[in-house]
């Protein structure tokens, strides 16, 4: 049945080179996309689940425990993920999973060498993992770095590996025996995102302050600074034909670097609010895929940026002006409502809905998979309960539960949220 994919996602890809195009269908913000060889396209959404496209409509591919952060081909046929439950997955098809193993901490990006046959993966645990996918032995761990690890690239035939952590380091490891080789880079402040074209000698990276530089690969020297008045990076792409950089940052735009000439070709609006979290070119790097708040991947032929949809529409609610809301409903846009919906039917979010809640006994919504924990729970969700879950933190109220970790400290804020989930679950908003 993969294969019959692969090749619907040929002929049958969601629109032509240079067309804008969406994809929709996650119940939860896109995190990472990644782009096989042959054009087909995966997300992965914090709803907790990967996206395999073929045309307008996705495989779903259901298997993490919570928000999946990163997405890689393996070849034309194999996927690996991994995200917030620590855990690296193998796909040979959406019923064709297993966990390699995982770190102690959520993982944020992988990296593939088919040649070297390696992955990498970079964990809040600031660890770098090494996991060999043909004998799948058990993972290497590489330590080095002081804090959280975010992200990991390969050079072409997998002998080298660039790290970049929040300690504001990138390193270079020999991945085949774990040494650390040099410390390449040290900056003020954490570095997000690497992308490097060995062919050219050089390493492009994002930081959290904003820069986006260029560097020599080997010395760090630099060699060019694209740093505009916008923070944090938090995406990049490369196109190694076109010569094509696409850096997406926390203020929503996405700017495109020609680096044969060392100029910002494009610096685009993507958004009207919110961050780009994900950015991948399409194979024949004329489009630029895009993810951010919203459940829908855009797409836009780079040439053309300016003439369409910017992403992020003001009629979804968490986007709205919290000046134009209650209080309660500020607590819900804020903490519940990228995981939750009013209405019937979870819809693919990362929580169950939350229609009729109060007197509901936890874990009984029947289209949403729970944590061993809430299955059978004697929680019933009331005014004391849900206090209790918001004072107390969720991993404290309901260990091992997959609800992110969140306490609302100020009592009167909880009881506005308790008053507006009452009037907008009882009967639910439809």
């Amino acid at each position: 049945m993969w294969r019959v994919l692969s090749l619907i996602a040929i002929v049958g890809s969601p629109a032509a080179a240079q067309d804008f195009f969406t994809l929709q269908g996650h119940g939860g913000p896109i995190m990472d996309i990644a782009v096989s060889p042959d054009g087909q396209i995966a997300t992965a959404s914090f709803d907790n689940a990967v996206g395999l496209w073929s045309g307008s409509e996705a495989v779903w591919h259901d298997g993490h425990d919570a928000a999946v952060n990163a997405v890689l081909f393996w070849d034309d046929q194999t996927l690996i993920s991994a995200g917030d439950d620590f855990k690296l997955r193998l796909w040979r098809g959406p019923d064709d999973q297993q966990v390699l193993g995982e770190h102690q901490g959520k993982i944020v990006a992988l990296a593939g060498s088919p040649q070297a046959g390696l992955i990498a993966s970079a964990s809040w645990d600031g660890r770098v993992g090494i996991w060999a996918i043909a004998d799948q032995a058990a993972p290497r761990f590489l330590s080095g770095h002081r804090q959280a690890v975010n992200d990991v690239v390969f050079n072409a035939d997998g002998s080298r590996l660039y790290s970049a952590s929040a300690d504001g380091t990138i390193r270079i490891w020999d991945p085949q025996t774990g040494d650390e080789i040099q410390q390449l880079v040290s900056h003020g402040f954490g570095v997000n995102e690497l992308v490097l074209n060995e062919a050219a000698g050089w390493l492009a990276y994002g930081v959290v302050d904003g820069g986006t530089r260029v560097v020599d690969m080997q010395t760090g020297a630099v060699i060019d600074d694209f740093t505009l008045e916008r923070r944090p990076i938090l995406a990049m792409a490369f196109a190694p034909a076109e010569g094509l950089l696409a850096v997406g940052d926390g203020e929503g735009y996405i700017m495109i670097v020609d680096t044969r000439a060392m100029r910002i070709a494009r610096d685009f609006r993507a958004t009207q609010r919110g961050p780009i979290w994900a950015l991948a070119f399409s194979r024949d790097g004329q489009n630029i895929h895009a993810g951010g708040i919203e459940n829908i991947m855009y797409s836009w032929p780079i040439a053309t940026m300016d003439e369409h949809d910017r992403m992020a529409d003001e009629t979804r609610s968490f986007l709205q002006d919290p000046t134009t809301m209650s209080n309660g409903e500020r607590q819900f846009q804020r903490k519940c409502s990228i995981c939750h919906t009013l209405k019937a039917g979870s819809a693919r979010r990362a929580g169950p809905s939350l229609h009729n809640l109060f007197g509901r006994a936890a874990g009984t919504v029947d289209d949403y998979t729970y944590s061993e924990t809430l299955s059978g729970s004697s929680i019933i969700w009331s005014a004391e309960t849900i206090n209790a879950l918001f004072e107390e933190g969720p991993d404290h109220y309901i260990p091992g539960s997959k609800m992110p970790m969140q306490q609302i400290a100020a009592q009167q804020d909880r009881d506005d949220l308790i008053a507006y989930l009452r009037d907008a679950t009882i009967g639910g908003e439809n």
